[in-house]
Parts: C-alpha cells; sequence; structure tokens
C-alpha cells in the first residue's frame, strides 16, 4: 500500500531517531493519510488517499455521505 497522498504527493520522509545518549536509529515519518470518498470533475464518486492538511484547506471536494434509506431499499 503506498503511503502518498493522491492530492499534493506527500509521501514518508526518513531521519534519526535520537536517543538521550545521542544514539541514532533510522526512522520515517507517515503523513496523516486518510481514506476519504471524493467528488470528480466529471461527477462520480471516488475513494482517494488525501493526507489531513489537503482536507483542512478544502483542496478536495468530499462527497456527500450515502442516505442508509437509499442503501437499504434494495
Amino acid at each position: 500500500m503506498s503511503r502518498v497522498c493522491d492530492v499534493c504527493g506527500r509521501k514518508p520522509v526518513t531521519g534519526h531517531q535520537i536517543s538521550h545518549a545521542d544514539n541514532r536509529t533510522k526512522r520515517r515519518w507517515l503523513p496523516n493519510l486518510q481514506r476519504v470518498r471524493v467528488r470528480t470533475a466529471s461527477g462520480g464518486v471516488k475513494r482517494m488517499k488525501v493526507c489531513t492538511s489537503c482536507l483542512k484547506s478544502n483542496k478536495i471536494a468530499k462527497a456527500p455521505r450515502r442516505s442508509g434509506a437509499a442503501v437499504n431499499a434494495g
């Protein structure tokens, strides 16, 4: 599973975890990705992985919630 934001392309970065004794071990910082239903330009709905900073800045339009009556009517 790719840990990349589908909107801005944010991905994990690497660095060192530094202990009190100044020992350094490799570590990764992961973006805070959420799987959300997004309304596409053509009017459809698509599930995407979007970082929380893109959600907060309204770079995408979230799809409206599905009503339970329409889903359970069948």
